[in-house]
Formats: C-alpha cells, structure tokens, sequence
C-alpha cells in the first residue's frame, strides 16, 4: 500500500499542434475544399461574439487536430481545411448568438476546443466556422455534499483535475493520455476513457447533466436534477458522443469522487495474450474492479518495459484501504498462475503515461503510423486480436503491428493495435487507410464495436453503416430533427450534409 500518485506538472492550457506546418499557414494547400464566409457574415459575428478573427494563419492553425494522416499532409506542405473564420465566444450565450447567426445563413459550424482528437472531429471539412470553447473555462459550481461539479467545456483536463484535487479535495477520475492536451467538452463529445477507467467508467459514466447550445441557438439543459431519474429517454447521453453534430456542449454537470486515500500497484508476466486477457476477464468477472488492468502483448511489452519474453500485465488500484484490499485479493489470486514482475513495471508506466507520440518525426522518416482502439465482448476479443495483427501484417509496407488491451469491464474489454508502415510517398494515405480497414473489417466481422473511446470523426466515417447495424438512419432522421438546415460540424460521424456527402 502506497501514497496515491501525484499528478503531473500542468501542461500549456491552450492547444498544441502535433507538429508546425511546412510553410506560411496562411498559403499552403488544402486537403479538403472550403472557402470564404458569405458576405456580411464575419461582421455579424462580429456584432455577438467576443473574437472573431479572419486571418488565414489563425484559420488554417485552428482548422486541424492530431489525426495522424493530417500530420503527414503537413509534413508534406499541406494543410487539412482551412476555416473562413474563427469565433471565440466568452459565455454560452455568445455560443447560442454565433450558432444563431450561422444557422440563418447556413454556413457550416465546426466546435474545437483543445483539438487533441485524433480522427480529424475538429477539421472544418467544408470551411464555414470553426468555434474556438476554449474561451469557457473554469469550473462554475461546486456541490460538495452531492459531489457534482459544474464545468465549462473549454476547461483542459489537467486543470480541471488539479483545480478539483486543490480546492475541493476531489478527483473526476477520468485521465486520458491526453490529459494537458483535452478538454471537459472534447471528452464528452467522443465518449471519451481515462487510464483508469476500470474503477472509474469513462465520461458517460461520470455526466450528470449537460447545457446544450442547439444549431438555432436555443439554449436547453438536460438531466442534473436528480440521479437515475425516469423522466423518458436520456437526453444528455443522445449529446454525449455526437461529436458537435447535434449541439453544442456549454456546460456540463459531472459526477467526482473524494480523493483516494491509498494504492496498491504489481505487474505480472503471461505467457501469451490469450491467457492475460482470460486473467483480466476472472477478475472482472467476480467483482474487482482494479482502477489500471492492461495488458501487453510481446512486441508492446518488449517496446515499454524491456519484457519481450513476456506479456505484461500492470495493475493499480486508489481508493479507500479496505476497499483496494477486498478486490486485490481477486486479482493476486487471479494472476498466481503468471510471473510476478513487481511494482517497478507500474512505476515504469506511470513516468510515461501521459507521453504522446512524435507524430512529426515519424512523418518525416517516411512513416505511416496510428493507433486503432476497439472494444468487443470477452467471447470475440482475442479472435479480433489475432486477425486484426494478422490483416495489418499482410499489408506489404508494414514495418510492425502490436496491441494491448487498456480498459476492462465485466463483460469485455478495449483493444488498442499500432501499426507503423513505410509505403511509398505517394501511397502514404492509401496504406493509410488499407489499415485501417484492416484492422476495422477484422473487429466488425467479429461482432467487435468500431471506436471504445477515440470517436468517429471523418476517419472512421466510412465504417459507421455497417457499426450502426441499421442505427444510420435513426441517427440521420435526430441530426435532421434537430439540425434541419445541417451546419452542425457536417462531415463527421459519416452522415451527409448540404455541402456533400463525407469528404474521406
């Protein structure tokens, strides 16, 4: 039993690029087409929002996110879109003014925040707006006897986490790789998981209620009344992973937790990965609910721990002493079979867990990499994992493939592939997406879910029919609903728009 880990130093609170542009933003190429706002419509942005900036390196800067493929145009001296303009509301209500302006003379909306996604959510695929949140920050209430707090969507993960810890002895739970890099309201528009989810759930499980700001500019709330209530259909989870394509996020209510008193950490070594994740899947199954439980085949645990004669497995566990010692007896008894490894291997990982890849480098040494995170059932999760590294590895410019598995519950579990390939320069995107299919077409076929936790975006688009199983057009019959004239970050979540269908 330890001291809880602390958190590390705060990152920039503003967002970061994946790598600089070759080239002046303002004039370099664009992937995808866009153009100028119609006439009169920056100077009615103008009229309601605090900064609206039309520049063509702040539009450019601000028109792109960490999708890997994006990385390689820039490198390449491309930019993915550029946007006609830039809002930066300072309140909701500004939020509300901007839809409502854009909503009567229909030009596309697309929400960023932090931009840290990495299947291209935040790229503004037909121009139009992109709406900078990260000008609401802050957390605006606190209930400490209910444990809720209110939160802007702009606030960055790390800030809202140390605000919590510093001034209200709370924790969210929810830390992402990303932590310094997200927002509140990028985590909730993608459904997104925390490295300690298994103990904590990801942000479905934490929202409580949401502010949404609706394409007209109506401003409604949903949920945060009361807990579990059944008042018909829960409206804040229809918001919850839409990816901006309903609403916008001005606000949202979420569930914490007082900070954990104590820890437990251990690593074990598995002979195969079929075997660690069937130790994963007793532990859940009776009960335990370790905060860390990941796996690591071979290649990932030769690559992080210097392990490759082993699959690794790490566990951590915070919370109130007796409840870590009550579900560590289950996961000590599940892993007797295996090699204990120690606590060095967590320790190992904690130093590193928030380290996200040099995107550029890679680029720049003619390499096409990506990270693939699925979820499926216990029962399909390691026939998914072996036919999807075998697809990948058939490709022929692969250079590696790998996988761990980063989040477990009860009944299944997420799996995380990278893949790394050197294709000729201008087969970059097409091997690009052969593996991405690969690895998709694999967990599909298999009855696995197409994202756990990174969203759709326009990289997966293309899949969402098939994932959906039907589902399509209820999605396209609420976007419709809600959003009759269509300017709510079209080109995402593969629905079409009155711009074009998907553009990739």
């Amino acid at each position: 039993m330890t001291t809880p880990t602390s958190p590390p130093p705060l990152g920039p609170g503003v967002p970061t690029p994946a790598v600089a542009f070759e080239g002046d933003p303002a004039g370099l190429a664009t992937r995808f087409a866009g153009g100028p706002l119609p006439a009169g419509v920056a100077r009615r942005l103008e009229e309601v929002c605090a900064t609206v900036t039309t520049d063509g390196e702040t539009c450019t800067e601000s028109a792109r996110d960490w999708w890997p493929l994006s990385v390689v145009w820039a490198k390449a001296g491309t930019a993915p879109a550029r946007a006609g303009a830039v809002a930066r509301p300072g309140s909701a209500g500004e939020v509300a003014a901007v839809l409502a302006v854009c909503n009567d003379a229909q030009v596309p909306v697309t929400v960023a925040a932090g931009r840290s996604g990495v299947c291209g959510a935040s790229v503004p695929v037909f121009g139009g707006v992109v709406l900078d949140l990260t000008g609401l920050s802050g957390i605006e209430a606190y209930d400490d006897i209910s444990l809720l707090v209110d939160v802007s969507p702009g606030t960055f993960g790390d800030r809202f986490e140390a605000a919590l810890r510093d001034d209200h002895g709370a924790t969210s739970g929810h830390w992402p790789q990303s932590m310094a890099l997200s927002t509140v309201g990028g985590w909730l528009a993608c459904r997104s998981a925390g490295q300690y989810s298994t103990r904590y759930g990801k942000i479905e499980d934490m929202v409580a209620g949401l502010q949404v700001a609706m394409a007209d500019g109506t401003v409604i709330r949903t949920g945060g009344r009361a807990p579990r209530a059944a008042t018909g259909p829960d409206l804040t989870q229809l918001f919850v992973g839409s990816e901006g394509t309903l609403g916008v996020i001005t606000s949202a209510r979420l569930k914490v937790r007082p900070l954990p008193d104590a820890e437990r950490r251990a690593a074990w070594g598995f002979a195969t990965v079929d075997d660690g994740l069937d130790a994963c899947r007793r532990i859940l199954r009776r009960g335990a609910t370790p905060a860390v439980l990941r796996l690591y085949d071979r290649v990932e645990s030769g690559r992080n721990f210097e392990r490759p004669d082993h699959c690794v497995l790490i566990a951590l566990d915070e919370g109130d002493p007796a409840e870590i010692d009550g579900g560590w007896l289950v996961v000590d008894d599940e892993c007797r079979r295996a090699e204990p490894l120690g606590e060095g291997l967590v320790e190992r990982w904690l130093a590193h867990r928030n380290q996200v890849a040099d995107l550029g480098q890679l680029a720049a040494a003619g390499i096409v990499a990506d990270t693939i995170e699925v979820a499926a059932s216990w029962s399909g999760l390691t026939a998914i994992y072996h036919a999807a590294l075998r697809a990948v590895q058939d490709l022929p410019a692969t250079l590696a493939v790998s996988a761990h598995q980063s989040h477990a519950y009860r009944d299944g579990a997420c799996l995380y592939f990278t893949f790394a390939g050197r294709p000729d320069p201008e087969g970059a995107e097409a091997y690009y997406r052969a593996a991405w299919d690969a690895v998709v077409g694999a967990t599909l076929e298999r009855g696995g879910g197409l994202s756990h936790h990174h969203g759709i975006g326009i990289n997966r688009g293309r899949h969402m029919a098939a994932a959906l199983d039907g589902g399509l057009q209820v999605l396209t019959a609420l976007k419709t609903a809600l959003d009759p004239r269509g300017i709510l970050n079209p080109g995402k979540l593969g629905l079409g728009s009155p711009w074009g269908p998907p553009p990739w």
